[in-house]
């Protein structure tokens, strides 16, 4: 935090952008309201985050839970699922979420997540909604889709599928990464992403969205695997102006393999000596009982306004960032 001045009551964000930023909140509520999906709201507080290894939940310890140590929500994503397991039909919400560690023109702990399930969708299909809601609100054109194999092709003329730790390393020299500390060299998926966020993202969407999509299946998440090519996986990543702006999947529906996963991402926090988190077994459950064959996506609602904006910091766009909170 930075220690505070006369001036640091004030918002970051100037009245006029708050005012293009509640316009788009009408204008995106509008959209899935023409389209008849149900606006829901789900705790911020959950008593079990996301496993993933790159996700930082905070914590508190309220009276009320007898000290236990409760999540504030890195996405809605789980209460949603049972949601949708319970029978709600297609849902969306627009609404706050928090990752720790995250501090930077693009992120801010605290942070507002559109996110929205399609029962009934692939993620083809998804990626084409979100393709109109992106011309509703930015009035982008339509956009390109690329496999991650081919974007790797096209911009380092990489393939991500089939190369090894000394074909990745030569590649990741060849832009200046040749070592980071921390990141083993047989560390692939670690090494990819690397590779993606330096020499593949700041080169989509330049001239409208971008879509990403056949990941690797070792970094499938919530995502299926494709049947024909269990190489990959059913998510995509929408990029606009070289900006990460969404990530959807056709959501896993199989709870013993999503118990699986969350255990694999427990195994990999306890090879970084990250903590342990446990398992939602609630989510499992409504997994089990049934959830609808389905779609979904997250997007970043501050980037959107970011965007919408052309502004390069997040903290134009929220009146007050952590270290005016």
């Amino acid at each position: 935090m930075t220690p505070s001045s006369p001036d640091d009551w004030r918002p970051t964000a100037s009245l006029e952008l708050l005012r293009l930023r509640a316009g788009l909140l009408a204008r995106t509520r509008a959209f899935f309201a023409e389209r008849g999906v149900l606006e829901v709201e789900t705790p911020l507080l959950a008593s079990c985050p996301a496993t993933d290894p790159h996700l930082a939940a905070l914590t508190t310890s309220p009276q009320i839970t007898g000290g236990r140590t409760v999540y504030l929500q890195t996405s809605p994503e789980f209460a949603m699922k049972r949601l949708l397991a319970a029978g709600s039909g297609p849902v969306y919400q627009l609404g706050r979420a928090f990752r720790d560690g995250e501090r930077g023109r693009r992120h801010n702990p605290e942070f507002t997540i559109l996110e929205w399930y399609r029962p009934g969708f692939d993620h083809h299909r998804l990626m084409d909604e979100v393709e109109e809601l992106l011309t509703a609100t930015l009035g982008t054109p339509a956009g390109e889709r690329l496999t991650y194999r081919e974007a790797f092709l096209r911009h380092l003329d990489l393939n991500p599928l089939t190369a090894g730790p000394e074909e990745v390393a030569r590649c990741a020299a060849s832009v200046g990464l040749s070592q980071v500390p921390g990141l083993p060299p047989d560390d692939l998926d670690g090494w990819l992403g690397l590779l993606f966020a330096h020499g593949v993202e700041p080169h989509l969407g330049c001239g409208g969205p971008t879509f990403v999509h056949a990941y690797p299946a070792s970094q499938a998440a919530l995502a299926r695997l494709d049947p024909e090519d269990p190489r990959v996986a059913h998510r995509f990543e929408v990029f606009v102006g070289g900006v990460e702006l969404a990530n959807g999947y056709h959501e896993l529906t199989d709870a013993p393999e999503q118990r699986h996963r969350f255990e694999a991402d427990n195994a990999e926090r306890r090879r970084r000596g990250l903590p342990e988190v446990p398992v939602d077994e609630r989510l499992l459950a409504a997994l089990a009982t049934g959830l609808p064959p389905c779609a979904g996506v997250a997007l970043g609602f501050d980037r959107l306004v970011m965007l919408a904006a052309g502004v390069d910091d997040i903290a134009e766009v929220i009146a007050f960032p952590v270290e005016r909170a």
